[in-house]
């Protein structure tokens, strides 16, 4: 079994009751839809937590749009479902891991480290012939208790303080056309942060949602001009904890999120941005149906 990661056949085989799965699969355009697809069909016992309620904040005129989940609420949510603090917490998605990697994220940020991510999701565990049921989970109450740890997230000032640091490396996961100013779909500014560098995170799994092997996460960040100490940003701060997984995979675990990531940072009118600002009109999604873009399945959602 991985450090982080956990095979359908090694979920499938576990067996006691200090085990909480979470189906974590979430659409940026219909946030129904995690919900809807987990009542279709979800892992026998998992427990549905939601990307806007559940793994982040109220929104607000800065934080971005995914800010990080109050203390309490996430606590809340967690002894609900019956996560002790000792309790092995499994959590899946069909979004190449996004939605996964973000509670794999949130509940490191909260003190709790007993956490895998069943690699290639719910499509890995259906192609495996492994059951789905549409039955709630049975759960008694949990006495999971969050603590913050502050060391691993910073906001926009303290990015701004550290621009020139040469021993910060900014790490942007969206695609490269939105790092390069060329399009943006979904936030009021085109570009990234000055000096960032950029590593789609979509390179950290395949088409069906496998993390690639360790060599080939190490190979991800020798590629760039990683310093020693990566923050780390994408549209919202969902999809950076896909490369936050990565590093981590990879062995290199002194990273820190910038929770507000892009569209936080282009709230704020004064800060600098690569290319230089202009004005951007906001693109709409359509609402006949998902893209492929959007999709709770095996394609990718965008970088949020």
């Amino acid at each position: 079994m991985n450090q982080w990661l956990i095979s359908v056949e090694e979920l499938h085989q576990l067996k006691g009751s200090n085990i909480v799965i979470f189906d974590c699969r979430f659409s940026l355009a219909y946030h129904n839809m995690g919900k809807t697809l987990y009542q279709q069909g979800h892992i026998p016992g998992a427990h549905h937590v939601d990307m806007e309620k559940d793994l982040s904040g109220p929104k607000g005129l800065h934080g971005g749009r995914h800010p990080l989940p109050e203390i309490e609420v996430f606590s809340t949510r967690m002894r609900r479902c019956g996560v002790n603090h000792n309790t092995l917490v499994v959590a899946y998605d069909n979004n190449r891991l996004a939605g996964a990697a973000r509670l794999w994220w949130l509940l490191g940020f909260f003190g709790h480290h007993r956490v895998k991510i069943l690699n290639g999701g719910l499509s890995a565990w259906q192609a495996a012939g492994f059951s789905v049921t549409d039955d709630d989970p049975a759960s008694s109450e949990g006495d999971f208790e969050a603590m913050e740890n502050l060391s691993l997230v910073v906001d926009h000032h303290w990015v701004r303080k550290h621009l020139t640091n040469r021993h910060i490396t900014l790490i942007d996961s969206r695609e490269a056309p939105r790092y390069l100013g060329r399009e943006e779909p979904i936030d009021p500014a085109m570009g990234h942060i000055p000096g960032a560098v950029n590593a789609p995170w979509q390179q950290v799994t395949n088409e069906a949602g496998f993390a690639r092997p360790q060599e080939q996460q190490q190979k991800i960040w020798q590629a760039l001009p990683i310093a020693d100490n990566p923050v780390v940003y994408c549209g919202s701060g969902i999809t950076a904890c896909v490369n936050l997984l990565s590093l981590s995979l990879a062995g290199m675990d002194n990273t820190r999120l910038y929770a507000g990531s892009w569209s936080d940072w282009c709230s704020y009118p004064t800060n600098p941005i690569e290319p230089p600002r202009t004005e951007q009109p906001r693109t709409e999604p359509s609402r006949t149906g998902p893209s492929a873009a959007e999709s709770t399945q095996v394609e990718p959602p965008s970088s949020l």
